[in-house]
């Protein structure tokens, strides 16, 4: 099947798009929002395993476009490159649809949070829009950030969070908090068929070495010889969900029908301190790099730790990857993405 073809450099507006001239019309069909990122590239690829015709939808401001470019020469995979900031014009009807589109990582949030906020809130709006005119499922990804600082761990869906509304941090907690809402609302108010992912840390092959999270910066550090830099005493707690284990719970919680509107957590409950993530991520580089501790960001959570009683009742859904296991498929995809910079440096050199 012919695809329109479109170099890297060249894609930048909305009206561009990666479209077969062919499409099924038998086959579900899905939306994915920000499928160009982390996350969302792996759902993509998987519903197209599934036999569904996959839209993506991707800004490119987090997303990269070779998470997906293997999915071009699929004549049920379109790629269009649009904000969901902006209205949505597109003409097809959807049976499911994931909001998965916003910057996840700090350095990125914080680079535009009146943006940050738009997405949130135009975005939430806009595909909700869509997913009323389509009769459509929707999946809001929102965020273990919802929870704030907590003062309760681990964190259950029914905690209301300890957020600072005017921090640095909050353009992404209350723009994550308000989407919720504005879910919940047109569930109530419209009836749209809504589930809401509150995600806890993610991480996995897949991931921009410049994404600017804790597994990324200290995999990238380590791999360097840079020093690892923790911010704070390092004994702050996040739980770090593989990719695949991630993926399949946002599904499981998607196709479930006896879930309703409610909240879920989906992350692994294995709790580490940072340093202890520093230790192991440095013992498997086998690196020199040193630790640094640096001053504590405004805001950080100092614990960070789901409840997943919801999702194994509900959903059946459990991570099974052990962080050890994820570590090391992370580093090896860590070490290709360095060797393919370098070709591509010595081929610009030439």
């Amino acid at each position: 099947m012919d695809l329109v073809t479109i170099p890297y450099g060249k894609i930048r507006s909305s009206a561009v798009s990666v479209i077969p001239k062919k499409v099924s019309q038998k086959k579900r069909s899905i939306l994915i929002a920000g499928g160009a990122g982390f996350l969302g590239s792996l759902l993509c690829e998987i519903y197209l395993k599934k036999n569904y015709r996959v839209t993506c939808l991707d800004n490119l401001s987090t997303g990269r476009v070779g998470n997906v470019e293997a999915l071009f020469g699929n004549p049920d995979f379109s790629f269009t490159v649009h904000d969901i900031c902006d209205p949505l014009t597109l003409s097809g009807g959807y049976d499911f649809i994931y909001n998965m589109a916003c910057p996840a990582s700090p350095p990125k949030y914080q680079a535009n949070p009146i943006h940050t906020l738009k997405t949130n809130l135009n975005g939430a709006f806009n595909l909700l829009e869509l997913a009323l005119r389509s009769n459509a499922r929707i999946l809001q990804s929102s965020t273990s950030e919802v929870y704030g600082d907590p003062t309760v761990s681990p964190q259950p869906e029914s905690y209301w969070g300890n957020v600072n509304t005017v921090g640095p941090r909050s353009c992404y907690d209350e723009g994550k908090r308000a989407a919720e809402t504005i879910f919940q609302e047109y569930h109530k108010n419209l009836g749209v068929d809504v589930r809401i992912a509150r995600i806890f840390n993610s991480y996995g092959p897949g991931m921009d070495p410049t994404d600017g999270r804790v597994v990324s910066n200290f995999i990238m550090q380590a791999l360097q010889g840079q020093p690892i830099t923790i911010y704070g005493e390092g004994s702050q707690t996040r739980s770090f969900c593989y990719r695949e284990d991630m993926v399949a719970g946002l599904m499981a919680l998607m196709h479930c029908d006896s879930v309703g509107c409610n909240p879920v957590n989906i992350g692994n409950p294995n709790e580490f301190t940072i340093i202890e993530l520093a230790e192991l991520v440095l013992g498997k580089v086998n690196s020199k790099s040193k630790i640094i501790f640096c001053d504590l960001p405004v805001d950080d959570p100092k614990q960070r730790c789901p409840d997943i009683t919801f999702a194994k009742t509900i959903l059946g859904w459990r991570p099974t990857v052990e962080l050890a296991d994820g570590l090391n498929n992370t580093i090896a995809y860590f070490l290709g993405e360095m060797a393919g910079e370098r070709t591509r440096e010595m081929a610009a050199g030439q």
